[in-house]
């Protein structure tokens, strides 16, 4: 372990070592992409200028954390193109996502699909065009993740304990996203569905697999990883609690989505089978009316957003981000962990938890 963790901690600097190994990858033609104007050249702009946009980067912060954890020192290569990887991986799931979701924004800029739509406007299919030339985008960044994973200079020992754990989460996330798929626009008061979703579409593969995958990239035992397990589950469920609050609740000025999104599409959070499990009839019918509604206004959004209120689904939302933050936390109360790691992880917490956007 370093002599200097306090310093090789400090979550600032971790962040601006990620944003430089990124930078460094996507300026030179990544994963053997040719080089050239046009089309090409077009996809490869626009996945640097995606994934390089402000953003928390919590999933690296992560695997570098998951890393000291199991004593793994100063960084190695293998350590900082792994997480950055990590990085690049989300881009490609974030894109697909607005697809799916249709978003007209992300970041506070439009979503991917609709920037080409609109680069591309002349075309008498425009729009469509947006949506294939998005898909493909997102198939860039996964191949990027991989020749970024592919060129770490991993160990056999290291790569026969870390891949394994990056398939397991892309095959959480895939499955995660495919439930979301098939409850949205049907939202029920199945919670524990719900808590399904958040679970594999966010809490393993924002917290637990980044942290793992660091751990593991170090050689950590059974116990670290179970501890790992033990902060990352709860924590990753508050992360998505809180965005299924933003989503309704937010501001869009600071979250850069439209608050309206979550309930046009129907999407079936824990905050809305709460809501649906302790409705009036009447609240009932006007959720069934108004949920799911492609044109749903800011008007009909209020009267959905006071039911979420009146019947207690936002508050109950709130307790249960907070029960699991704390659980989170009182995970890191041993001796398992450094104090200077304990407290980068309670700081990633907060950042994840606390937050408006």
């Amino acid at each position: 372990m370093s002599t200097d963790l306090a310093a090789t901690l400090d979550l600032d600097a971790v962040q601006d070592r990620i944003e430089t190994v990124l930078a460094d990858f996507l300026r030179r033609s990544p994963a053997g992409i040719p080089s050239q104007k046009g089309g090409v050249g077009e996809l490869t702009h626009a996945l640097a200028d995606f994934v390089l946009a402000p953003g928390k980067r919590i999933r690296p912060l992560l695997c570098v954390l998951g890393w000291h954890a199991a004593g793994g020192g100063d960084g190695e290569e293998s350590l900082w193109r792994m997480a950055a990887s990590l990085e690049v991986f989300h881009a490609f799931a974030l894109i697909h996502d607005d697809i799916i979701d249709n978003s007209p924004t992300r970041r506070g800029r439009p979503s991917t699909h609709r920037a080409f739509a609109a680069r591309h406007r002349a075309r008498p299919d425009a729009d469509a065009f947006g949506v294939h030339a998005a898909i493909l985008l997102g198939d860039l960044a996964l191949v990027c993740s991989d020749a970024l994973m592919n060129s770490a200079g991993l160990s056999k020992r290291q790569r026969r304990t870390v891949l394994p754990l990056v398939d397991a989460m892309r095959g959480e996330v895939l499955l995660g996203q495919h439930l979301d798929l098939l409850a949205t626009g049907r939202p029920t008061g199945d919670v524990d569905e719900a808590m399904a979703i958040t679970r594999l579409k966010t809490a393993k593969y924002t917290v637990e697999r980044p942290l793992h995958l660091g751990a593991a990239l170090a050689g950590a035992d059974r116990d670290l990883l179970a501890l790992c397990s033990a902060y990352a589950l709860p924590l990753g469920e508050a992360f998505q609690l809180r965005d299924d609050l933003l989503g309704v609740f937010g501001d869009p000025a600071l979250t850069g989505k439209p608050v309206l999104e979550d309930l046009r599409s129907g999407k079936a959070t824990v905050l809305m089978a709460l809501a649906i499990r302790r409705v009036t009839p009447e609240q009932r019918r006007t959720l069934d009316a108004l949920v799911g509604r492609a044109d749903l206004g800011e008007e009909d959004a209020v009267r959905i957003r006071c039911i979420l209120q009146h019947t207690g689904a936002r508050d109950t939302v709130e307790s249960m981000i907070i029960e699991r933050y704390e659980r989170a936390l009182a995970a890191l109360d041993t001796d398992l962990l450094a104090p200077p790691i304990a407290a980068a992880l309670r700081q990633i917490a907060a950042r994840a938890v606390i937050r408006t956007a």
